[in-house]
């Protein structure tokens, strides 16, 4: 076994646990795996795929199980592939196989006794309190036990080699669902405890999703997509397209109904092993024709109850073909999301205040705060977001906001409290969105209450009142903020409780949020004016800030030119604005925040990068500005593995490091690849000559390999149309003549009209 000190060694090698790129593993003839590309950043990722898609084999082939032809297999940064299974092993691995694989002839305490390793954190007796069924049946061989009390000890075994990675295949497969809860909790404990990373397998989306934020979906050999479970599990039309999730054709059946073509479709493991290689066929993904013959299926772990709450609710996905992921080691970050445009700040404007928190434990001084909004004769609506299920005198209690969790309810009321609170904030963050004709929310809590309220707090559009008073306040907010503009009051004092400080702060806060209710403008002045200017978003870094100037000189007798610093949460806070319907274009300039989310800058975007653009299809031009650069801080706070790249101390604070071929070729493919996502007027411009002020002939960051395997990798993935073009110039980003070519760009896909105005203040 390892040692303490060599995981620690391993661990300062890679910020990825597991990270897979390009694996081919064959049959004899049969593809398998046709480049998988698969990151394990930390805690836990579900696999998700229909039968005889390459999950079992790719777990075989982590293993040493079976032999890769080509890829590369990295666990703590050191490379794994094709390593005997006990070496695999020894390096923190274990693995629960699909089918539990005990022995009958031996009892659980000596199936326990041969796995235990010699030390660590997982003892027998700690497997005995975790898994107190284990305890009861410790004398019984494993061949006695239930499949439940099988798949216990399997995942037991696997623990007590005290491992860094626990990998497990299907381990609810063929149990009975009471039984099958029962292994979801034991998995979510796990997570809970951030003891082990979980790699799992699984067929069944309810468990996958419980246990993980993010889902990795398998087709046909190869990691089609990564999205996160909330997304996953509210969008049913991608659950038909890529899992093969039937719908319910009528609302009054039980069961659903599938095409019965489609079923002869289905493959099993064997065949798809001694299939050709092929990409999806779109027979294989399109939904159930009008005129395909029904038929009645029993249900399936894929039609549970659980799904009962999302009829009706099917969301719309972009329309464009199923592509593999380029090979790159920051998928699971890159993944497109799709979320709903958010709501028009129209629609937000009554009188009426949310008062929503805790109420269980926060109930005095959050009512006391409905008081002091009522003494000054404004509507207050209180939530309550309890999950401790005592009784609630909220006007909307705790079980109203709780069945808007995608999978009900019983989702956030679990015996666990963190999964129950993390529940309980998406339940409201869905009940959110379904409200109209609020003035504000408030609310006040402690790091619980704030990480509870504040997701559903930036759901609403930049304009809507938000005040969050916290006892974390005065610290770093932005992980609560992000790019909305959330009010945060630090408490001064613990919300425990009214005493002469907490009664003036709480009270400060309710009054603030009453004048900004009050004080907001009446939405007849909400309506367009033919002398506004139409709002346009714009990004700017300081090697780009001559462009962004020029451009911005030459529009702003037509447009409000609003500039954001791509420094991470300035490109989230143009995309907010757009998301809220305060933008009517972009001229994204400078993308370098996309350079920071690949490899590892301070200024890094977040995985929806350009979302904004392809869910609300306003104009949009962009262009490649200071994608040269990754930013760090002081030059000793940069990762010792880029000691050899080239580096500009920007000053003391921010330390610039010149991104190279290999990186650029693939975030060119990248940013294509959310390109060709869009379905609005699209135009993004190519500068030959140089994307910021230190890429130019005698500066430190002139590299013509780099820009070129920036713009042809670009190029290459580009998809052309009539509204979506790609135009490369031969100017620098800072000429005048590439600064007209972005203006005569927005001119065109954007003809300016008379009186064109956003609904802002």
């Amino acid at each position: 076994m390892a040692t303490s000190t060599n995981r620690q060694n391993r661990h300062s090698k890679s910020s990825s646990v597991l990270l897979i790129r390009d694996l081919h593993v064959y049959y004899n003839q049969s593809h398998a795996l046709q480049g998988v590309n698969l990151a394990l950043e930390k805690n836990v990722l579900a696999v998700v795929g229909r039968n005889g898609m390459g999950k079992t084999t790719l777990c075989n082939t982590i293993m040493g199980l079976k032999n890769t032809q080509r890829g590369s297999i990295r666990f703590r940064g050191e490379e794994i592939s094709n390593l005997a299974p006990y070496k695999v092993a020894a390096r923190g691995i274990s693995f629960a196989p699909q089918g539990r694989r005990l022995w009958n002839s031996l009892s659980v305490e000596e199936h326990l006794k041969l796995a235990q390793s010699e030390r660590g954190a997982w003892t027998i007796e700690r497997i005995y309190d975790t898994f107190p069924r284990i305890y009861e049946r410790r004398h019984n061989g494993a061949g006695q036990l239930s499949g439940g009390e099988q798949q216990m000890l399997t995942i037991s075994r696997a623990l007590l080699q005290n491992p860094e990675l626990l990998i497990l295949d299907e381990p609810t497969e063929g149990l009975a669902p009471i039984i099958v809860e029962q292994v979801e909790n034991i998995l979510c404990e796990l997570v809970e405890e951030n003891d082990v990373s979980i790699l799992l397998i699984e067929q069944n989306i309810s468990v996958a999703t419980s246990v993980s934020e993010d889902v990795a979906v398998m087709v046909n050999g190869r990691i089609n997509r990564v999205l996160s479970s909330s997304e996953l599990i509210a969008n049913r039309t991608l659950q038909q397209q890529l899992l093969g999730v039937g719908r319910h054709a009528q609302e009054n059946l039980e069961f659903p109904l599938v095409d019965q073509k489609e079923e002869k479709k289905e493959k099993t493991d064997t065949q798809i092993k001694n299939a050709e290689s092929r990409p999806l066929e779109s027979s294989e993904v399109s939904e159930t024709s009008a005129d395909s013959k029904l038929i009645y299926v029993p249900p399936t772990r894929w039609s549970s109850s659980k799904w009962k709450n999302n009829e009706g609710q099917n969301e719309k996905i972009p329309e464009t073909p199923l592509v593999n992921n380029p090979i790159r080691p920051f998928d699971i970050k890159t993944e497109p999301i799709f979320k709903e445009t958010l709501p028009s700040l129209e629609l937000f404007r009554g009188e009426e205040v949310l008062v929503a928190g805790t109420f269980d434990t926060k109930g005095t001084e959050l009512n006391f705060i409905r008081d002091r909004i009522i003494d000054q004769q404004l509507k207050v609506r209180t939530v309550d977001l309890s999950t401790s299920g005592k009784p609630s005198s909220a006007n909307v209690p705790p079980h109203e906001v709780a069945s808007y969790h995608p999978r009900g309810a019983s989702a956030v009321f679990t015996k666990e409290r963190g999964n129950s609170v993390k529940g309980m904030s998406s339940a409201f963050e869905r009940w959110f969105r379904h409200q109209r004709d609020i003035g504000g929310i408030i609310s006040a809590g402690g790091s619980g209450g704030t990480a509870l309220v504040t997701p559903a707090m930036r759901t609403l559009p930049v304009g809507v009142p938000k005040v969050m008073i916290s006892t974390v306040a005065s610290g770093d907010v932005g992980e609560y903020v992000g790019p909305s503009d959330i009010m945060m009051m630090y408490s001064v004092t613990d919300i425990q409780g009214l005493n002469h400080i907490s009664r003036r702060v709480l009270e400060n806060g309710a009054n603030a949020i009453v004048g900004m209710v009050k004080r907001a403008p009446e939405k007849s002045k909400l309506k367009t004016l033919s002398n506004e200017k139409p709002s346009l978003g714009l990004t700017m870094f300081g090697v780009t800030t001559p462009a962004v100037q020029k451009v911005s000189a030459l529009l702003e007798e037509r447009y409000d030119c609003l500039v954001f610093h791509a420094t991470g949460t300035g490109g989230r806070s143009m995309e907010k604005l757009a998301d809220s319907g305060l933008l009517t274009a972009a001229i994204d300039v400078t993308t370098t925040e996309v350079c920071d989310m690949m490899v590892g800058g301070v200024f890094a975007a977040d995985k929806d990068r350009f979302g904004a653009f392809i869910r609300t299809r306003i104009p949009y031009v962009g262009s490649l500005g200071a994608m040269d650069m990754v930013n760090f801080g002081p030059k000793d706070s940069v990762p010792q593995e880029f000691n050899n790249r080239t580096f500009v101390e920007h000053n003391p604070q921010v330390t610039l490091m010149r991104t190279t071929p290999d990186e650029n070729t693939r975030m060119g493919e990248w940013i294509a690849g959310r390109l060709n996502e869009m379905t609005g007027p699209v135009r993004f411009l190519i500068p030959e000559g140089g994307v910021s002020s230190l890429d130019a002939p005698g500066e430190a960051f002139h590299d013509p390999d780099a820009n070129k395997a920036l713009f042809d990798s670009l190029t290459h993935s580009f998809q052309q149309t009539s509204q979506r073009q790609l135009v490369s110039l031969s100017s620098h980003i800072n000429d005048n003549s590439f600064a007209q070519a972005l203006v005569d760009a927005l001119n065109e896909i954007n003809p300016q009209k008379k009186g064109l105005q956003n609904a802002m203040f």
